[in-house]
């Protein structure tokens, strides 16, 4: 017999949102990077007679082992070695101002200013900045050995440490990350085929998100190595031209999805064929089983498929392939056709220049420098017990990208509390000296283990690490352990209410004008999807560039419904408004299939009224403050290939249209 939660104390849905656990699974070669990381710096401390040497080294290998998420050796190389080197200055800077007063204090907010501007250009720019703050934070909190110099080696050294351990297989694997990504991006689209056709639409939807995520990811997992290769890689151009290849598949999967009726198993064993030979290289023959077309939709899939596997089998990688992004250039600055990047400099002087003009960049930086300077004034101006941990928090809850402040603050407390359960065990039964090597052995894995099933998660398992390393350097045993929790806990409160309470981001700013932007771009996509004087690879890039923003609005929505009302509230509310976007585009996308594939194209007259409605509800998005349901009307003519396009937008518009 179930029994429920008497109605007064049923928890509330944003607070089972936030401890509701993520599935994912676990990385042993990092699991074993990590424990091999963080305990042969103790071990080799205490061999030497330094254990405070081997305790500051493990600490910068804790940075290291927290960015060691990439799968390409490449992105390992930016995602541990550049953060390093921020790092060291951080922990330079630090040590300079230990024990100055005000210096101390101007010199940490400067630091957490420059912080939050920079986590908007990127994620290696994001960590980087994250650990310049943090390193400084606990250069300025703790006495750290001399010469200056020391500290930011040792810790440095600690961090590439783990580069080095990650990098150990490279020459054995060049290339294979790059593939399997690929084909990782192949069999996204085999299951999103599986479920088109189908009444599974959130299945459907699902699938069509993950394909969007792992387009993404492979993209950017062969540009960055393409970054440092000007010259044309005949490994990397077969690549990323079979990547291009793909995009026609998932253009017919919206048409396919559209027409009814599931699509043939043949369909999707094709593409996992073909995810196959990706994987391994194979460039023979491939006999495609496939069903004889029969309608302009099949016959869009049939084309986009063999296409595909043309390109796939094909042993010239002279190819040239669709452009990959709409945002690479070449050194000149101009699109490059095989999706290489800007040269370093230019990208570098684009980034800045955009840091520097942005609103939100300085909003950012802005709320991160009030908090972390309250909490450095605490500790470096009052004589008050509190210590670097009170600013070592709002350093990771107030981190403007990690999502949202109020949903990792409530985590930040629960974790620690978590955490220091664990600490008070090994801090009270492992003494000091040799046997905080095992403990460390025990303890490090864990931190990649738990980091993916959430921020909660991860703080529970870096919390004991960080305070054994700290008893290493200060000999306090369990007395760190009450100190610590009122520090954590004194740290998200001023996150809580200077860093979010005082900093209230209207609607219209955090979701309203991203969504509203959207819908205005999905129009001019209707325009152009029909247009003559629009390329096939300008279509391409505006379809990728919709989903990519509407992936990015999606994970704004997530963050918002985790915080308690009104905000969460309102983001139910509006949710099904992003859902129903994501359709509009879905059947563009069709439309345009079946047209390029035999049917009949759309009237000048047709078009116009579909995109005049969406910018209308473009405008009022971007104006309201709530939404009211408004009946619309679009007629057309019987059979149009813009059928279910009006009935995606007469939806959107009866969900709610704002005025």
């Amino acid at each position: 017999m179930s029994r429920e939660f008497p109605i007064g104390l049923t928890p509330p849905d944003w607070l089972v949102r936030n401890l509701r656990p993520e599935q994912a699974p676990v990385n042993r070669a990092a699991v074993a990077r990590a424990a091999v990381a963080m305990a042969l710096p103790l071990a080799t401390g205490l061999a030497v007679g330094y254990p405070a040497y081997g305790a500051l080294a493990s600490m910068g290998a804790l940075s290291g082992v927290i960015g060691d998420t990439a799968d390409a050796y490449r992105m390992r190389i930016l995602n541990i070695a550049v953060p390093q080197l921020f790092g060291a200055v951080g922990v330079t800077l630090g040590t300079l101002v230990y024990g100055h007063g005000w210096y101390a204090v101007a010199t940490v907010t400067g630091i957490a200013l420059l912080s939050g501007m920079i986590s908007t250009i990127g994620a290696v720019a994001s960590v980087s900045g994250l650990l310049l703050l943090l390193n400084c934070v606990v250069g300025a909190g703790l006495p750290l050995p001399s010469p200056w110099w020391l500290a930011p080696a040792l810790m440095t050294g600690g961090g590439l440490l783990v580069l080095l351990l990650a990098l150990l297989a490279w020459p054995l694997r060049s290339g294979v990350p790059e593939r399997t990504a690929v084909a990782a991006t192949y069999r996204t689209v085999a299951a999103l085929l599986t479920v088109s056709g189908t009444d599974r639409t959130e299945e459907y939807e699902d699938a069509r998100r993950t394909v969007t995520q792992s387009l993404n990811q492979s993209y950017d997992v062969i540009l960055a190595r393409r970054a440092r290769h000007h010259g044309r890689s005949r490994e990397l151009t077969r690549l990323l031209a079979q990547l291009n290849a793909i995009t026609p598949v998932v253009e017919a999967a919206p048409a396919a999805h559209l027409a009814g009726g599931p699509l043939p198993p043949q369909i999707s064993e094709a593409v996992g064929h073909l995810a196959q030979a990706v994987e391994t290289g194979y460039t023979g023959p491939i006999a495609l089983d496939l069903p004889v077309p029969t309608t302009e939709t099949a016959r869009a899939v049939d084309h986009a498929l063999r296409h595909t596997a043309e390109v796939v089998t094909s042993p010239d990688t002279g190819l040239p392939p669709l452009p990959a992004s709409p945002e690479r250039g070449d050194p000149q600055g101009t699109d490059d056709r095989l999706g290489r990047p800007a040269a370093l400099r230019i990208r570098t002087a684009r980034a800045a220049r955009s840091m520097m003009l942005s609103a939100n960049s300085w909003r950012y930086g802005l709320r991160l420098a009030l908090c972390i300077g309250i909490a450095q004034a605490l500790v470096s101006l009052i004589l008050v017990p509190r210590s670097y941990w009170v600013a070592l928090t709002i350093t990771f809850v107030l981190k403007p990208d990690f999502g949202s402040v109020f949903s990792r603050a409530l985590l930040r407390a629960l974790g620690t509390v978590a955490g220091l359960v664990i600490a008070a065990v090994v801090l009270a039964e492992v003494p000091l000296g040799w046997w905080d090597v095992p403990a460390m052995l025990v303890l490090a894995p864990l931190i990649p283990a738990l980091t993916p099933r959430g921020y909660g998660y991860q703080t529970a398992a870096i919390t004991p690490v960080i305070l054994l390393l700290s008893d290493i350097l200060n000999h306090q045993g369990t007395a760190l352990l009450l100190p610590r929790l009122a520090d954590s806990l004194l740290g998200c409160a001023i996150a809580l209410t200077a860093g979010y309470l005082l900093w209230p981001e209207s609607w219209r700013t955090r979701v309203g004008d991203r969504l509203a932007d959207a819908v205005a771009d999905t129009a001019a996509y209707v325009e152009a999807a029909f247009g003559s004087a629009t390329e096939p690879a300008a279509r391409a890039r505006m379809r990728r560039r919709l989903y990519r923003d509407l992936s990015v609005i999606r994970t704004e929505f997530q963050r918002a419904l985790t915080e308690p009302p009104p905000t969460g509230r309102r983001a139910a509310a509006w949710w099904p408004l992003v859902v129903a976007v994501e359709r509009i585009v879905d059947a563009t996308t069709a439309a345009r299939v079946r047209v390029r594939h035999g049917a009949p194209p759309p009237s000048t007259a047709e078009i116009t009224q579909i995109s005049l409605q969406l910018r209308e509800l473009s405008q009022g998005v971007r104006d309201a403050k709530t939404l009211t349901p408004v009946r619309t009307d679009l007629a057309g003519p019987a059979g149009s290939v813009l059928e279910p396009l009006r009935q995606e937008v007469a939806a959107a518009r009866s969900i709610a249209s704002p005025h």
